[in-house]
């Protein structure tokens, strides 16, 4: 559910960059205040899992759409809403810089439909919900993923109504927005919930929020996981387009040509998830291609959410103060 630039009015997008520029310095905030840095290889690994499962776009049966896995709620679970933001946030900036998959422009309000509300208005409300033993409700979980894109389809539609770069109207873009992210949200939920049963299993304590301990082999575990989708399943994405995309042909959307867009597609050098030297080599859409992109981009997100997350720890470290 990337909203690109040509749907985006400067002053919207602008808008969204100050909001979410404005949680992430909240949030920064409140990190670097945190005396436990436990959670922060985690971090670092989860964002780049999520990077890598949102090349694996899943087809919607029946419809001509696909749709992919979100992963903040499921980060929020892990890490806590704080954590999950950062993380989330370091994968839509390294998906749009390195690959122009969302926009410049647009990267405020990605950050807000796609981190801040699974982030800090879904996943409050839902773990409110947990079974006798402390673990997440399968239900709360399925309807959170479901309120996710719910919510997130509904923001992409006020931001783009209230651009007026496109005819379209708000109630036509939501008639067909609203059913497709209805359905990808209950595959999000049931992934979410799936992932989730597996790792109380093989560490009961993880789940949900709690702080693992400093030797866990899980952030191990998961970076295996995240080069694999990335290097390998990545192959098997569905070509449909996803939501926003088949939301947006289907109510014939056409905005005029955007300055934003052009100035990011020359901007990131791995544009569409294709680097050149071996699009030369094997053509465009190849295996070796893609899964360079995969690894890469998990890599890059797995450095800066780290980097982040080391830059705050040390900022908090008090200062000698013989120095």
């Amino acid at each position: 559910m990337h909203l690109s630039d040509p749907f985006l009015s400067v002053g919207v997008g602008v808008a969204f960059w100050a909001i979410s520029g404005g949680a992430l310095a909240r949030v920064g905030k409140k990190l670097d205040k945190e005396e436990d840095s436990s959670l922060t290889p985690l971090t670092g690994v989860m964002a780049a899992f999520v990077f890598a499962a949102q090349m694996v776009n899943f087809a919607i049966p029946g419809t001509g759409s696909s749709g992919h896995l979100g992963g903040a709620l499921l980060m929020a679970y892990l890490l806590g809403s704080r954590r999950a933001f950062l993380a989330i946030t370091s994968v839509l900036v390294v998906q749009c810089l390195f690959f122009a998959d969302g926009g410049l422009l647009a990267l405020g309000c990605n950050i807000f439909n796609m981190g801040f509300l699974p982030a800090f208005v879904v996943y409050p409300a839902v773990r409110r919900w947990t079974n006798s033993d402390g673990k997440p409700a399968a239900v709360a979980v399925v309807m959170g993923g479901v309120a996710g894109l719910l919510l997130g389809s509904l923001m992409v539609s006020l931001q783009v109504a209230l651009s007026h770069r496109t005819a379209i109207s708000l109630l036509t873009l939501l008639k067909f927005m609203i059913p497709i992210h209805l359905a990808i949200g209950l595959i999000e939920g049931l992934a979410t919930l799936a992932i989730l049963s597996f790792l109380v299993k093989v560490r009961p304590t993880l789940v949900p929020s709690s702080r693992p301990g400093k030797a866990s082999i899980l952030p191990w575990v998961v970076g295996l996981v995240a080069l694999l989708l990335g290097g390998v399943v990545s192959w098997a994405a569905s070509k449909d387009p996803d939501g926003l995309e088949w939301s947006m042909d289907r109510v014939g959307a056409a905005p005029v040509h955007h300055a934003w867009q052009t100035f990011t597609t020359h901007l990131a050098p791995f544009a569409d998830y294709q680097i050149p030297s071996l699009v030369a080599k094997f053509g465009e859409g190849s295996k070796a291609s893609t899964s360079v992109s995969g690894l890469l981009g998990s890599v890059l997100v797995l450095v800066l959410a780290v980097g982040v997350g080391v830059w705050l720890r040390r900022r908090a470290q008090p200062k000698n103060p013989s120095q």
